[in-house]
C-alpha cells in the first residue's frame, strides 16, 4: 500500500464498526447465467492455494535482494510467476508498459557539526540545496509549531536553520513564516512515530530548503539547541530519471465485452522487504480467483484482472492505465465496476470494506454512482455468513484512486496497515488493541510469517463470491443483466502505442499539515 517515493501509505486508513449493511440482492446471491453459484465458487478459493502463491513470492524476494520492488529483478520475477500461472490456467497475458519520472535521491541528511547525522526527507516543491548542503546554527521558535510570526518573537532567526514541530497549520505556512523571519532552511519534525513525508503544495512558495524528520530526531535537535548553540548541515538534493515499468493484465475469454468487471492488486513491494502482506496477499488472492474462474463454463460478463506496477512509488501503474483508457472512446464505460485488494492478511487484522456509502466515514474523494452497490456485494456476503466486518474509509489511497477519479464505481477489502486497533475491533476480531493492524508494515519483517491465515481465508472467499456474483450480474450497479450479445468477444483491451506520458504524480504525500 503506497503513498510516496520512499513510500507508502503514510497516512493511517482509519477503521471503525460497520453499520447499515444489507444483504446482497437476490440476483447476486444465486448466480444467474447457469454457472457455479457465487456461494459455491467462494469455497473454491482455498487458503492453501493462496498461500502457495505467497510462498512463491517469498522465494522470489529471497532470490532478489530480499524485495520485489518496482524496477527490480524481484518485480520482474514476480510478474513472470503471475504470467506463468495465468497461462497455465488458459489466459493470454499482456504487459501494459508505462513510463514515469523517477526521483533519485542524491542527499537527504541533517548533520550536527561534530555529532550525529539524521535522515530527513525533502518536501515536495521545496528547493534542493547546493552540493554539500546548507550549514547554519539551529533556531527553535518559542511556540514549537511555528505557525505565525509571533512564534518567533524574541528568537534570533536570521541565518539559521529553523526546527519546528508538525501540527495545526500546513507545512507551507511553517516554512514561509520561518523564511520571512530570516531562516535559510527549515526542518519540520513529526508529531508521531515515523518519518515525516510532506509537501508544500505548490512550486515557488519558498526559496530555502525544507525537509521532514522523525519526531525523535527533531526532538533531539531541539533538546541540544536548548542546552547551547548547535550548528547543523541540511543537505537535500534529488534528480529525475525516466523509468519504465509495466502492469500485468489478463481477462476471461467468456463474457460480454461491453460489461467488464475488473479486479486489481499491486504487485510491487517496498524496497525494505518482500512485501508479502503488502501486497503479496492481494496479488495472490486475485491470482487464485483468476485461476478458478477460468474453469467456469459460463460467464455473462468479462472479468479483467490487473497486477499493478509501481504502486509503492505513487499509484503510478494503475493511474497510467486508467489515463490511457480515458483517451480511448468508450473504454472506461465498458468497466462496470473495479474491485481493489491491498493488504488482506494483516496479523492484527480487521475485516474492512471500503465505506462507499459513508455510513461511518465521510469520503475525502468523489464516490462514483454504483460504488455503494459494489460495497453491498461484500457486506451482503459477510452478513450472510455471520462474519463481522467494519468500514474502511473510502479514501482513494490505493489503486482505485484513478478509477473513481474518472467516474468508475469501485469497492474493495482491507485488513489494516499502520493504524492502531481499537478495543471494539478486538471484540469483533480478536487481536491486540493499541498496536498497528500490521506491525511489520513496510519493513523487512513483512514476510510469510507476517500473514494471518484466518484473515486471508475470509477475504479470499469474499473476493471469490464478489467476482462470481458480478461475473453473472451487475444490474444493481449499472442496470446491466444477462449475457447480451457475446459474439464480439475475443478482442480484449490491449495497450496502446507511445505510452503514458511522464507519469507525473510519482509521489503522493501526506496532507500538508
Amino acid at each position: 500500500m503506497s503513498v510516496r517515493r520512499t513510500t507508502t501509505l503514510a497516512g493511517v486508513v482509519a477503521l471503525a464498526l460497520g453499520m447499515g449493511a444489507i444483504a446482497a440482492p437476490p440476483a447476486l446471491a444465486h448466480g444467474r447465467g447457469g454457472g457455479t453459484s457465487p456461494e459455491k465458487f467462494a469455497q473454491q478459493i482455498s487458503t492453501r492455494s493462496v498461500m502457495r502463491h505467497l510462498e512463491a513470492f517469498e522465494r522470489v524476494a529471497e532470490r532478489n535482494d530480499g524485495n520485489r520492488a518496482a524496477l527490480t529483478s524481484g518485480y520482474e520475477d514476480s510478474a513472470r510467476y503471475v504470467e506463468r500461472t495465468l497461462r497455465k490456467a488458459g489466459y493470454t497475458t499482456t504487459r501494459d508498459p508505462f513510463t514515469f519520472d523517477q526521483e533519485i535521491v542524491d542527499a537527504a541528511s541533517l548533520t550536527v557539526t561534530g555529532g550525529a547525522t539524521y535522515e530527513v526527507d525533502q518536501m515536495e516543491f521545496a528547493p534542493s540545496t547546493a552540493e554539500g548542503g546548507v550549514t547554519a546554527p539551529v533556531s527553535v521558535p518559542a511556540d514549537p509549531l511555528g505557525c505565525a510570526p509571533e512564534a518567533w518573537a524574541g528568537v534570533d532567526v536570521a541565518g539559521t536553520i529553523a526546527v519546528v514541530s508538525r501540527g495545526t497549520c500546513p507545512f507551507a505556512t511553517k516554512a514561509t513564516v520561518a523564511e520571512a523571519a530570516g531562516a535559510v532552511g527549515v526542518v519540520v519534525y513529526n508529531n508521531t512515530t515515523g518519518m515525516l513525508f510532506g509537501t508544500l503544495g505548490a512550486e515557488g512558495l519558498v526559496t530555502v530548503p525544507v525537509a521532514g524528520a522523525t519526531q525523535a530526531d527533531g526532538q533531539a535537535i531541539v533538546a541540544a539547541a536548548a542546552a547551547g548553540p548547535v550548528e547543523v548541515t541540511l543537505d537535500t538534493r534529488f534528480h529525475t530519471e525516466t523509468a519504465e515499468s509495466f502492469n500485468v493484465i489478463a481477462e476471461t475469454r467468456k463474457g460480454r465485452d461491453d460489461n467488464v468487471v475488473m479486479l486489481g492488486a499491486h504487485l510491487d513491494s517496498v524496497e525494505d522487504g518482500a512485501g508479502i502482506n503488502d501486497n503479496g496477499t492481494g496479488s495472490a488472492v486475485v491470482l487464485e480467483v483468476a485461476v478458478q474462474l477460468a474453469k467456469q463454463k459460463k460467464l455473462n460478463n468479462t472479468v479483467r484482472f490487473a497486477w499493478w506496477g509501481a504502486e509503492e512509488l505513487g499509484l503510478i501503474g494503475s493511474t497510467a492505465y486508467v489515463e490511457e483508457l480515458a483517451t480511448q472512446e468508450g473504454e472506461l464505460d465498458r468497466i462496470a465496476t473495479y474491485l481493489n485488494f491491498d493488504m488482506v492478511g494483516s496479523p492484527n487484522y480487521v475485516i474492512g470494506v471500503y465505506d462507499a456509502d459513508e455510513s461511518t466515514y465521510p469520503a475525502p474523494v468523489p464516490v462514483p454512482d454504483g460504488s455503494v452497490a459494489t460495497e453491498e456485494v461484500f457486506t451482503g456476503w459477510f452478513d450472510s455468513i455471520d462474519q463481522p466486518w467494519v468500514d474502511s474509509q473510502f479514501s482513494g489511497r490505493s489503486d482505485y484512486q484513478a478509477f473513481i477519479a474518472n467516474g468508475v464505481p469501485a469497492s474493495g477489502l482491507f485488513t489494516g496497515a499502520d493504524g492502531a486497533k481499537t478495543e471494539e475491533e478486538v471484540a469483533l476480531f480478536g487481536g491486540t488493541a493499541g498496536i498497528p493492524y500490521d506491525p511489520n508494515y513496510h519493513s523487512p519483517a513483512d514476510d510469510l510469517s507476517n500473514v494471518d491465515r484466518t484473515a486471508l481465508g475470509i477475504m479470499a472467499k469474499a473476493v471469490g463470491f464478489a467476482t462470481a456474483s458480478l461475473a453473472q450480474d451487475t444490474s444493481a450497479i449499472n442496470g446491466v443483466s444477462g449475457p447480451g450479445d457475446q459474439g464480439g468477444h475475443g478482442k480484449p483491451w490491449k495497450p496502446g502505442k507511445g505510452r503514458h506520458g511522464d507519469g507525473k504524480g510519482a509521489r503522493v504525500f501526506e496532507d500538508a499539515a
